[in-house]
């Protein structure tokens, strides 16, 4: 079964668990990993200040026309004020009203510029207020369309690559939903014109986003899809490249990045028992749908991974994310968690598992194309040894960049306490509840409540606390077994 890392209580204690689990982490003192942590990078030309990135959270706070509210930009100078000299994206943002993942999320256009420039400069306010200054400070904007999970109102409509066995069912994806080569043609256009008004807004660079099951990760496995954007790998990366050199016309200057999902695995549901399981049988033939996966539809083949990458550098991209999967089918490898979602399940093996094969695969993409600077994830659940195993990971050449998203919702100074070399506050660390993923798969604007006293006061924390009993007693209160 697995165990909390707060039980965790010293460096004994942890080893010793990562021994019995089979896993290794790399791991450092705190004044050694701090000083790792705290070298610069030149990356594109730009200095990046130090080696922590803050990774994109979205909060279903955006106003129904995609517009930013307060919410929104409260979460962006506490991204700022993290000391994090790289912000990825702050939130994924729609290249199209009808793209948008839920219907409060952040959408771009031509009018866009004041609001995303605004929010910038919060978080550039709240930077130098934490750090005293904006030197080495280098922010983008993650661009995506939501593909298959695409919900611009209160019900999905679906913009799907292909067919796909078990997921059509879920967002009741018919043939009706299939993007034809037009539309994609004319989405190159929408992701090249949000790149350009980004730049306008005072950006240093986009994420044109290829992870977790939305569009552009989909068609990474159109095998089946005829026409110019499916088949060969050339094919299923076509609107990349489209995208990279329309960029590179229209926004001179601006800077390109990819957060990938360099694995993934068929979706899985909770067992008999409440523990994740796969939905394929591989005796039913191969899995064809996983990027970087090897067909069974649980395991890793990254032949096409480095083939991707090795793309990368031949488009002049060197900014990238490594995360893997999808939070909708198979959250427990890119979102490890003690404590699942409510609508989720309770994981496969311990969490620290899933953290060590993340790093795994990030450090073989790392090394084996050294001119990408990749950005590792998944760390969080590491919470007291976070900045450590950071630290020391940036120091093997496992990643370049070590990645927080959640950390910072509950610990917006955990980036600071990590660069000084301090003891992180155990007050403040997430410790994966998940609340932050069940309120908005219930309907709520998604932010720290167990933690941050900003939504533990909030009227939404009542909601969120039936619902989450109500989920429970559904499984027959197996989540309550584990605390």
């Amino acid at each position: 079964m697995p165990v909390q890392v707060k039980r965790l209580v010293d460096d004994a204690t942890f080893t010793e668990h990562l021994r019995q689990l089979g896993i290794e982490l790399p791991l450092l003192g705190a004044p050694a990993a701090a000083e790792h942590l705290g070298a610069p990078r030149v990356v594109g030309g730009r200095t990046v200040g130090n080696r922590l990135c803050v990774l994109p959270m979205e909060g279903w706070d955006a106003t129904p026309d995609g517009r930013p509210t307060e919410l929104v930009a409260r979460r962006w100078e506490r991204f700022g004020g993290s000391g994090a000299k790289l912000v990825w994206g702050g939130e994924a943002v729609a290249v199209l009203p009808e793209a948008r993942a839920n219907p409060r999320q952040l959408t771009i256009g031509p009018t866009s510029i004041a609001d995303l420039g605004t929010l910038r400069d919060r978080l550039e306010r709240s930077h130098a207020a934490a750090t005293g200054g904006t030197d080495g400070l280098v922010v983008g904007l993650q661009l995506t369309d939501s593909g298959r999970w695409s919900r611009p109102v209160d019900a999905f409509e679906p913009r799907i690559a292909y067919r796909h066995p078990y997921l059509d069912e879920r967002v009741g994806a018919t043939d009706r939903h299939l993007l034809s080569d037009t539309m994609l043609d004319d989405l190159v256009a929408a992701f090249v014109a949000a790149a350009v008004v980004a730049r306008e807004a005072g950006f240093d660079f986009v994420d044109v986003k290829h992870c977790h099951g939305y569009l552009l990760h989909e068609l990474l496995t159109a095998h089946e899809r005829s026409g110019p954007y499916g088949g060969s790998l050339e094919g299923r990366t076509r609107l990349l490249a489209r995208v990279v050199d329309g960029i590179r016309r229209d926004a001179p200057g601006l800077d390109i990045g990819v957060r990938l999902s360099a694995f993934d695995l068929a979706p899985h549901r909770g067992g008999p028992d409440g523990i994740g399981e796969s939905v394929h049988d591989p005796a039913a033939g191969p899995y064809r749908y996983a990027f970087g996966g090897d067909g069974t539809g649980t395991g890793i083949d990254l032949r096409e991974v480095h083939e991707f990458c090795t793309l990368l550098t031949t488009l002049g991209v060197e900014l990238v994310s490594i995360t893997a999967g999808s939070p909708y089918y198979c959250p427990h490898v890119q979102r490890p968690a003690f404590f699942p979602p409510s609508d989720g399940y309770l994981a496969p093996r311990d969490p620290l598992v899933e953290v060590a094969r993340l790093l795994a695969v990030t450090g073989t993409l790392s090394r084996e194309h050294p001119r990408l600077a990749v950005v590792a994830s998944g760390l969080t659940y590491l919470q007291e040894w976070f900045a450590r195993v950071g630290g020391a990971a940036v120091a093997d050449g496992t990643c370049s960049f070590v990645g927080f998203g959640r950390g910072v919702l509950s610990h917006p100074a955990m980036g600071l306490e990590a660069l000084a070399g301090e003891v992180l506050d155990r007050r403040l660390l997430c410790r994966t509840f998940s609340d932050c993923t069940t309120a908005p798969r219930n309907g709520l604007v998604s932010g720290c409540y167990p933690l941050d006293p900003f939504y533990k006061a909030m009227p939404e924390r009542v909601t969120l606390t039936a619902a989450k009993r109500a989920a429970e007693r559904a499984r027959g209160g197996r989540r309550g077994s584990r605390t």
